[in-house]
């Protein structure tokens, strides 16, 4: 079943979450198993932000998870986030095109 983890955030430096993001999709290629990301801002206040992951299935996205790659660019990107992210693990239950 594909899975959407949702990570939402808040940070002032967006510009440098975006390096470390970059950084880190050249780092895991080859070893990820994320399929997509979208990264979004939030109109009504400019410092929170929300990626969504996609991923095949659960089991894909804690594979993901434990990769070294990935462990370093959520302890990077923690340093620059205003508190704690909230992530939200969702099973896709139907995805359609309109």
């Amino acid at each position: 079943m594909a899975f959407v983890q949702l990570i939402e955030y808040t940070t002032s430096r967006p510009e440098q979450v975006a390096q470390i993001y970059t950084e880190w999709e050249q780092a895991s290629r080859g070893n990820r198993t994320a399929r997509r990301v979208i990264t979004t801002a939030d109109r009504n206040d400019p410092h929170r932000y929300c990626e969504i992951v996609f991923f095949d299935s659960y089991e894909s996205a804690m594979e993901n998870s434990q990769l070294p790659e990935t462990q370093e660019y959520a302890r990077r990107l923690t340093e620059l986030m205003d508190g704690e992210p909230t992530f939200r693990d969702l099973d896709v239950t139907e995805d359609r095109d309109l």
